[in-house]
């Protein structure tokens, strides 16, 4: 079992003349089986820390360490390799294909690694079924609520059993109930098959679902919150 090990990582950009501290310097562990939340206001880095984990931006200095590896320095086909096999993300925006269904758009990291379509439906429509879809497998976005779509999204990052869970407000579109039970899913996948998870949020509910909180700021970690946030009132 792997870890997730972001090491002193900084990413700084140029914004009309002055630099934004995205990230500045944060160093993190995110051990087998632990499911972590990034919290803290929009602008506070979260997502730009997801990113790089992800491989999806490259860092100006540190080290992003999965399975021993170096993930911000892979070349761009082992990226896409690690990022189609090893990890399951899910965007704030839903990135689905509007004219595929929701079976299909579930299936598509597997499609994209050489499964056949019948195959890929077979491992999709388990996961459809426990972000509670099944009923919905064929209709395409157009044809689903907001909450439904960030639920396909989500049966989307988990269809290949990643190694590696990272997940950017990914009930930001659902109502209260189905946010408990996804929060709950999340949590359970990764201490079932004891694989790290970052959960990045605003949204103080969603405490009670991790194992530890990390609050962020201007870039920064932020020490001192995580009791005050753990006792947030619902």
């Amino acid at each position: 079992m792997s870890s997730l090990e972001l090491s002193d990582l900084v990413k700084h950009y140029r914004a009309g003349g002055e630099v934004v501290r995205a990230v500045d310097g944060i160093s993190l562990t995110v051990s087998p089986g632990e499911f972590v939340a990034l919290y803290g206001p929009s602008g506070s880095g979260k997502t730009t820390l997801l990113l790089m984990a992800a491989g999806l931006m490259e860092p100006d200095a540190g080290k992003v360490l999965f399975d021993g590896r170096d993930i911000s320095r892979l070349s761009a086909h082992d990226g896409a390799v690690y990022r189609r096999r090893e990890v399951g993300f899910v965007f704030q925006a839903f990135h689905l294909i509007a004219g595929a269904t929701a079976i299909d758009n579930a299936a598509l990291k597997l499609l994209a690694d050489g499964y056949s379509l019948a195959s890929a439906r077979v491992e999709a429509r388990p996961w459809l079924a426990r972000v509670g879809l099944t009923e919905r497998e064929m209709h395409t976005p157009r044809q689903l609520s907001m909450g439904e779509r960030q639920r396909v999204a989500i049966a989307r990052a988990l269809v290949n059993e990643p190694r590696l869970l990272l997940t950017d407000e990914p009930t930001g579109n659902l109502d209260s109930r189905r946010s408990r039970e996804i929060h709950a899913l999340l949590r359970d996948i990764c201490h079932e098959r004891g694989i790290p998870g970052v959960l990045v949020t605003h949204d103080p509910q969603a405490i009670e679902y991790v194992d530890r909180v990390h609050t962020l700021r201007d870039g920064l970690l932020v020490a001192g919150l995580e009791a005050e946030l753990a006792t947030t009132p619902a």
